[in-house]
Protein backbone atom coordinates (compact mmCIF):
# COMPACT_ATOMS: atom_id res chain seq x y z
CA UNK A 1 0.00 0.00 0.00
CA UNK A 2 2.86 2.69 0.82
CA UNK A 3 4.70 1.37 -1.90
CA UNK A 4 1.80 2.44 -4.13
CA UNK A 5 0.96 5.70 -2.43
CA UNK A 6 4.74 6.75 -3.41
CA UNK A 7 3.98 5.89 -6.75
CA UNK A 8 1.36 8.28 -7.38
CA UNK A 9 2.74 10.97 -5.36
CA UNK A 10 6.22 10.15 -7.52
CA UNK A 11 3.87 10.24 -11.05
CA UNK A 12 2.29 13.54 -9.43
CA UNK A 13 5.58 15.17 -9.01
CA UNK A 14 6.79 14.17 -12.56
CA UNK A 15 3.53 15.89 -14.02
CA UNK A 16 3.90 19.11 -11.73
CA UNK A 17 7.92 18.98 -13.12
CA UNK A 18 6.39 18.64 -16.52
CA UNK A 19 3.99 21.29 -16.15
CA UNK A 20 6.45 23.71 -14.48
CA UNK A 21 9.15 23.27 -17.40
CA UNK A 22 6.54 23.64 -19.93
CA UNK A 23 4.72 26.56 -18.27
CA UNK A 24 6.94 28.27 -15.40
CA UNK A 25 8.29 30.53 -18.09
CA UNK A 26 5.21 32.15 -18.68
CA UNK A 27 3.94 32.22 -14.95
CA UNK A 28 6.79 33.69 -13.88
CA UNK A 29 6.52 36.32 -16.14
CA UNK A 30 2.65 36.71 -15.49
CA UNK A 31 3.85 37.28 -12.32
CA UNK A 32 6.88 39.94 -12.83
CA UNK A 33 3.73 41.78 -14.81
CA UNK A 34 1.31 41.65 -12.39
CA UNK A 35 3.77 42.46 -9.22
CA UNK A 36 4.98 45.35 -11.48
CA UNK A 37 1.53 46.80 -12.26
CA UNK A 38 0.73 46.89 -8.66
CA UNK A 39 3.67 48.54 -8.07
CA UNK A 40 2.63 51.23 -10.55
CA UNK A 41 -0.12 51.89 -9.58
CA UNK A 42 0.71 52.35 -6.25
CA UNK A 43 3.64 54.59 -7.21
CA UNK A 44 1.23 56.48 -9.30
CA UNK A 45 -1.14 57.26 -6.60
CA UNK A 46 1.84 57.71 -4.18
CA UNK A 47 2.71 60.32 -6.81
CA UNK A 48 -0.75 61.59 -7.18
CA UNK A 49 -1.32 62.78 -3.51
CA UNK A 50 2.34 64.57 -3.63
CA UNK A 51 1.98 66.36 -6.44
CA UNK A 52 -1.83 67.45 -4.79
CA UNK A 53 -0.13 67.90 -1.68
CA UNK A 54 2.49 70.36 -2.57
CA UNK A 55 -0.08 72.36 -4.87
CA UNK A 56 -2.22 72.70 -1.93
CA UNK A 57 0.54 74.49 -0.28
CA UNK A 58 1.10 76.66 -2.94
CA UNK A 59 -2.34 77.40 -3.42
CA UNK A 60 -2.70 78.34 0.42
CA UNK A 61 0.05 81.14 -0.22
CA UNK A 62 -1.49 82.26 -3.34
CA UNK A 63 -4.40 82.81 -1.51
CA UNK A 64 -3.16 84.88 1.56
CA UNK A 65 -1.32 86.82 -1.14
CA UNK A 66 -4.75 87.55 -2.64
CA UNK A 67 -6.40 88.55 0.83
CA UNK A 68 -3.41 90.71 1.49
CA UNK A 69 -4.17 92.38 -1.57
CA UNK A 70 -0.15 91.72 -3.08
CA UNK A 71 -0.78 91.04 -6.45
CA UNK A 72 3.27 90.94 -7.33
CA UNK A 73 3.37 88.24 -4.83
CA UNK A 74 0.07 86.18 -6.24
CA UNK A 75 0.96 86.58 -10.10
CA UNK A 76 4.63 84.73 -8.85
CA UNK A 77 2.97 82.24 -6.96
CA UNK A 78 0.54 81.05 -9.47
CA UNK A 79 3.66 81.62 -11.76
CA UNK A 80 5.31 78.57 -9.83
CA UNK A 81 2.09 76.88 -9.24
CA UNK A 82 1.11 76.45 -13.03
CA UNK A 83 4.99 75.81 -14.18
CA UNK A 84 5.33 72.60 -11.50
CA UNK A 85 1.97 71.40 -10.83
CA UNK A 86 -0.12 72.47 -14.24
CA UNK A 87 -2.60 68.99 -14.12
CA UNK A 88 -3.94 69.73 -10.72
CA UNK A 89 -7.29 71.24 -9.51
CA UNK A 90 -5.03 73.80 -7.68
CA UNK A 91 -3.93 75.24 -10.78
CA UNK A 92 -7.03 76.25 -12.52
CA UNK A 93 -8.09 77.48 -9.70
CA UNK A 94 -5.24 79.82 -8.39
CA UNK A 95 -5.23 81.01 -12.00
CA UNK A 96 -8.90 82.72 -11.52
CA UNK A 97 -7.79 84.20 -7.86
CA UNK A 98 -4.64 85.51 -9.44
CA UNK A 99 -6.18 87.07 -12.12
CA UNK A 100 -8.96 88.72 -9.90
CA UNK A 101 -6.14 90.08 -7.45
CA UNK A 102 -4.32 91.25 -10.69
CA UNK A 103 -7.10 93.00 -12.26
CA UNK A 104 -8.03 94.83 -8.47
CA UNK A 105 -4.87 95.96 -8.48
CA UNK A 106 -4.59 97.76 -11.93
CA UNK A 107 -2.66 94.99 -13.57
CA UNK A 108 -5.23 93.99 -16.54
CA UNK A 109 -2.39 92.69 -18.74
CA UNK A 110 -1.23 90.10 -15.83
CA UNK A 111 -4.86 89.34 -15.42
CA UNK A 112 -5.42 88.37 -18.77
CA UNK A 113 -2.22 86.58 -19.07
CA UNK A 114 -3.38 84.90 -15.62
CA UNK A 115 -6.81 83.84 -18.06
CA UNK A 116 -5.63 83.13 -20.81
CA UNK A 117 -3.47 80.25 -18.75
CA UNK A 118 -6.66 79.24 -17.17
CA UNK A 119 -8.69 79.01 -20.66
CA UNK A 120 -5.78 77.16 -22.48
CA UNK A 121 -4.69 74.68 -19.51
CA UNK A 122 -7.30 73.79 -16.98
CA UNK A 123 -8.23 70.37 -16.32
CA UNK A 124 -12.32 70.87 -16.43
CA UNK A 125 -13.86 72.30 -19.65
CA UNK A 126 -16.23 74.50 -17.29
CA UNK A 127 -12.89 75.87 -15.90
CA UNK A 128 -11.85 76.92 -19.28
CA UNK A 129 -14.94 78.49 -20.07
CA UNK A 130 -15.55 80.78 -16.74
CA UNK A 131 -11.80 81.69 -17.69
CA UNK A 132 -12.86 82.72 -21.10
CA UNK A 133 -15.53 84.77 -20.21
CA UNK A 134 -13.61 86.78 -17.70
CA UNK A 135 -11.19 86.86 -20.05
CA UNK A 136 -13.49 88.70 -22.92
CA UNK A 137 -14.55 90.81 -20.62
CA UNK A 138 -11.18 92.30 -19.50
CA UNK A 139 -10.27 92.62 -23.36
CA UNK A 140 -13.86 93.86 -24.49
CA UNK A 141 -13.03 96.99 -21.63
CA UNK A 142 -9.69 97.48 -23.32
CA UNK A 143 -11.57 97.72 -26.43
CA UNK A 144 -10.10 94.25 -27.85
CA UNK A 145 -13.42 93.81 -29.80
CA UNK A 146 -12.38 91.20 -32.02
CA UNK A 147 -10.05 89.12 -29.62
CA UNK A 148 -12.91 89.41 -26.96
CA UNK A 149 -15.63 87.65 -29.76
CA UNK A 150 -12.95 85.75 -30.64
CA UNK A 151 -12.05 84.12 -26.62
CA UNK A 152 -15.70 83.56 -26.75
CA UNK A 153 -15.96 81.72 -29.77
CA UNK A 154 -13.44 78.59 -27.95
CA UNK A 155 -16.20 79.11 -24.50
CA UNK A 156 -18.55 76.32 -25.64
CA UNK A 157 -19.14 74.25 -22.76
CA UNK A 158 -22.98 73.09 -22.36
CA UNK A 159 -24.90 74.92 -20.38
CA UNK A 160 -22.90 78.07 -20.27
CA UNK A 161 -24.87 79.46 -23.69
CA UNK A 162 -26.76 82.15 -22.20
CA UNK A 163 -23.84 83.43 -20.03
CA UNK A 164 -21.81 83.45 -23.51
CA UNK A 165 -24.76 85.27 -25.80
CA UNK A 166 -25.15 87.85 -22.64
CA UNK A 167 -21.46 88.56 -22.93
CA UNK A 168 -21.32 88.64 -26.81
CA UNK A 169 -24.55 91.27 -26.79
CA UNK A 170 -22.22 93.10 -24.33
CA UNK A 171 -19.32 93.64 -26.98
CA UNK A 172 -21.31 93.79 -29.58
CA UNK A 173 -23.45 96.75 -28.13
CA UNK A 174 -20.06 98.92 -26.92
CA UNK A 175 -19.05 98.30 -30.94
CA UNK A 176 -22.14 100.08 -31.85
CA UNK A 177 -23.94 97.04 -33.06
CA UNK A 178 -27.22 97.53 -31.39
CA UNK A 179 -28.81 95.02 -33.81
CA UNK A 180 -26.15 92.47 -33.33
CA UNK A 181 -26.46 93.10 -29.59
CA UNK A 182 -30.34 92.78 -29.19
CA UNK A 183 -29.86 89.08 -31.17
CA UNK A 184 -27.05 87.98 -28.86
CA UNK A 185 -29.24 89.15 -25.81
CA UNK A 186 -32.32 87.67 -27.14
CA UNK A 187 -30.09 84.46 -27.22
CA UNK A 188 -29.16 84.82 -23.91
CA UNK A 189 -32.58 85.18 -22.56
CA UNK A 190 -34.17 82.00 -23.75
CA UNK A 191 -30.79 79.91 -22.84
CA UNK A 192 -31.19 81.06 -19.53
CA UNK A 193 -33.88 79.19 -16.94
CA UNK A 194 -36.90 80.88 -16.19
CA UNK A 195 -36.04 80.66 -12.53
CA UNK A 196 -32.72 82.13 -12.97
CA UNK A 197 -32.10 85.61 -11.15
CA UNK A 198 -29.31 86.47 -14.03
CA UNK A 199 -32.44 86.24 -16.27
CA UNK A 200 -33.76 89.33 -15.04
CA UNK A 201 -30.98 91.38 -16.45
CA UNK A 202 -30.37 90.08 -19.45
CA UNK A 203 -34.44 91.82 -19.60
CA UNK A 204 -33.19 94.94 -18.57
CA UNK A 205 -30.54 95.12 -21.37
CA UNK A 206 -33.59 93.75 -23.83
CA UNK A 207 -35.81 96.45 -22.63
CA UNK A 208 -32.93 99.33 -22.84
CA UNK A 209 -32.43 98.20 -26.91
CA UNK A 210 -36.79 97.97 -26.92
CA UNK A 211 -36.99 94.82 -27.26
CA UNK A 212 -38.22 93.53 -24.01
CA UNK A 213 -39.42 90.34 -23.89
CA UNK A 214 -42.64 90.92 -22.16
CA UNK A 215 -43.62 93.15 -24.61
CA UNK A 216 -42.59 91.07 -27.80
CA UNK A 217 -44.83 87.94 -26.47
CA UNK A 218 -47.33 90.47 -25.76
CA UNK A 219 -47.21 91.18 -29.50
CA UNK A 220 -47.21 87.76 -30.72
CA UNK A 221 -50.21 87.03 -29.19
CA UNK A 222 -52.53 89.27 -30.88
Amino acid sequence: MATQLDLQEQEQLDALKAFWNKQGNLITWALVLVLGAFAAWNGWQWYQRDQAAKAGALFDELDRAARAGDAERAGRVFADLSTRYPGTAYAQQGGLLAARTQFDKGQADAAKASLAWVAGHAVEEEMRTVARLRLAALQAEAKQYDEALQTLSAATTPGFEGLVQDRRGDILLAQGKRDEARGAYQAAYQAIGERVDYRRLVEAKLTALGAAPAASAAGAGR
